[in-house]
């Protein structure tokens, strides 16, 4: 039975810009054969610049064939895992694309995460063999006990420096903490040993575009870790539903801003596949702080640049913002939060580029909606469905029934990039992937008369500081487990740079003392520091269900009552 409605008829695309497609015509082709087109076709073009070095396109794809073959002879077979626990340098990208291409199964991780958030996924994941940073190497180590890794390969960030900073840099790294030597132990490798020792292996696995490519680990409204199953199909066909949307930019042509954390979604796919596929040059910036950005953006003169509002407004607040020529960057990518309309406007006069807000998530890898680059961007809204994304407002109890124009309900979410389903969980699954093949993405919208979604408010607890999700469980744990702590409940609040941040409510245990200064340096030795209050609040007693629960939607009410701490005017 056909569906009439506005949401049936795809109203949203008679919004398209010009040359913007209904229906792309996918080509069935492996990431990891993006990088093979891109090498011959633009062999000498910068592939990825680090720190003033630059990797063309041949010197990547050779380095990725290389480290495929040191995979191979680790014992990494088809469906093996492969955990990457990297920010933004070289060897991130080198194993992401030799992973894929000889069929293993990419599991990013945060390497932000302390071990206690890093184990259930390495477990969960049967993670094989782990590629880290020198400052972690130790730690893994140590880890791996608890795991199924027998392989570990370290990077440095000196492994990759221009010329000029060969010298000094490695020694102003060390007293700075940014590298360390590590201890030997059994199959413990040096990236660069094991580049410098195997010869490359251009063999593409036998793997079908409906093959898992990645576990990409998220959290649920419970806050549990979740391993979100991503295909080649899913992963492939999102970087070329990102082509069509901006069909005024030219392969071999433009330098990307690789400032997005690659271990995320949303950096993997708008930017570090994005680039590959379009043979763009891609400048790494492993800390996205302004003065990383700024330098990175002028220095090298981005044109493209997918970041978060933190990033806007980090670079806007520089001193030196005024006396920086940003005039290269033509389109800027904003996700993962709403930017404030100052900043989308004062951001844009300074460098004359246009800013396009987007949605997504990690389980549909995860863009399924922006504003028309050359066509009308409403500000508050997260645009249009793009290319072959079909969405619709249901109710929220009744998911058969769908919402009028202008009324919210929970948004529904069908195409080409949304997920296989979630690692081991066929009951997570089953509650978040309809029969019919719509994902129910937990988030409340609307859509008004001209196809464009705004995102209302969010069904889930889940808080977004500076573009990294927070799960309030996994903080309310940790502070469960302070022996002066009765009770506790963490929501997320208003904060002027990161978006969010978080504060814990805290009953204390009778007789027991703690400051507010207490509570986060202990939060401190157990979470990645995104995750930790910047706020502490004590309390008798906090709001509960009938049934015991805490109610947490009870004190985001209060908190949205006061005026927070940290309202500013942009």
């Amino acid at each position: 039975m056909s569906d009439s409605s506005a949401y049936g008829k795809k109203i949203w695309t008679e919004s398209y810009a010009r040359g913007v497609p209904r229906h792309v015509d996918y080509q069935d082709i492996l990431i990891s054969q993006y990088l093979e087109q891109s090498a011959k076709a633009f062999p000498h073009n910068s592939a990825l610049i680090f720190q003033g070095y630059a990797m063309t396109f041949t010197q990547l794809n050779d380095t990725v064939c290389r480290f495929a073959t040191a995979l191979k002879k680790f014992g990494i077979k088809k469906g093996d895992r492969v955990a990457i626990l990297l920010p933004n340098v070289i060897p991130c990208v080198v194993a992401y694309y030799a992973t894929l291409k000889i069929g293993g199964i990419v599991v990013f991780n945060n390497p932000l995460y302390a071990d206690r958030e890093l184990e259930p996924q390495f477990t969960d994941s049967g993670v094989k063999c782990l590629i880290t940073l020198d400052l972690l190497a130790d730690r893994m180590v140590k880890l791996r006990k608890k795991t199924d890794i027998s392989t570990i390969v370290y990077t440095s960030i000196c492994d990759y420096l221009s010329f000029g900073k060969r010298l000094f840099f490695p020694l102003l790294a060390k007293k700075n903490g940014l590298t360390k030597d590590v201890g030997p132990a059994p199959n413990l490798y040096k990236f660069q040993d094991v580049i410098a020792k195997y010869a490359p292996d251009t063999s593409q696995a036998d793997v079908t575009m409906d093959d898992v490519a990645m576990y990409q680990y998220t959290g649920g409204t419970t806050g549990a870790s979740k391993g979100v199953m991503l295909s080649h199909r899913n992963i492939s066909y999102q970087v070329q539903q990102l082509e069509a949307w901006f069909p005024e930019f030219v392969k071999g042509q433009e330098t990307m801003l690789g400032a997005l954390p690659f271990f995320h979604v949303f950096g993997m796919s708008t930017s570090m596949n994005y680039a590959i596929k379009m043979g763009w040059r891609n400048v790494l910036v492993p800390k996205p702080q302004s003065d990383p950005l700024l330098e990175a953006i002028s220095k090298f003169k981005v044109s493209f640049a997918p970041m978060v509002p933190t990033m806007y407004i980090g670079m806007l607040d520089h001193p030196n913002m005024g006396k920086i020529d940003l005039s290269s960057i033509r389109a800027c990518f904003s996700g993962s939060a709403p930017l404030p309309l100052d900043v989308i406007n004062t951001f844009q006069k300074k460098t004359s580029s246009i800013i396009v807000e987007g949605f997504g998530l990690t389980e549909c890898t995860p863009v399924t909606h922006i504003n028309p680059f050359q066509g009308k961007r409403v500000v508050g809204s997260i645009g249009l469905p793009i290319s072959d994304t079909v969405c619709k407002i249901v109710d929220l109890e009744d998911h058969t029934r769908q919402m009028p124009i202008g009324e919210s309900g929970e948004l529904l979410i069908k195409g080409p990039q949304v997920m296989k389903g979630y690692l081991n969980q066929p009951n997570a699954t089953a509650k978040t992937i309809t029969e019919d093949g719509f994902l129910c993405s937990g988030d409340i919208a609307q859509m008004d008369e001209n196809g464009y979604f705004y995102i209302v408010d969010r069904i889930k607890d889940i808080i977004i500081s500076g573009g990294y999700n927070v799960y309030p469980r996994d903080i309310d744990e940790v502070l469960f487990e302070h022996p002066n702590i009765l009770e506790a409940c963490a929501i997320g609040i208003p904060h002027p740079k990161r978006g969010e941040a978080v504060k814990a409510f805290v009953i204390l245990k009778e007789g027991e003392t703690m400051t507010e200064k207490d509570v986060i340096d202990y939060c401190g030795t157990k979470l990645a520091k995104y995750k930790l209050p910047v706020a502490v609040e004590f309390r008798n007693e906090l709001p509960k269900s009938n049934v015991g629960k805490i109610l947490r939607k009870e004190l985001r009410a209060e908190e949205q009552n006061k005026e927070s701490p940290f309202s500013v005017n942009f």
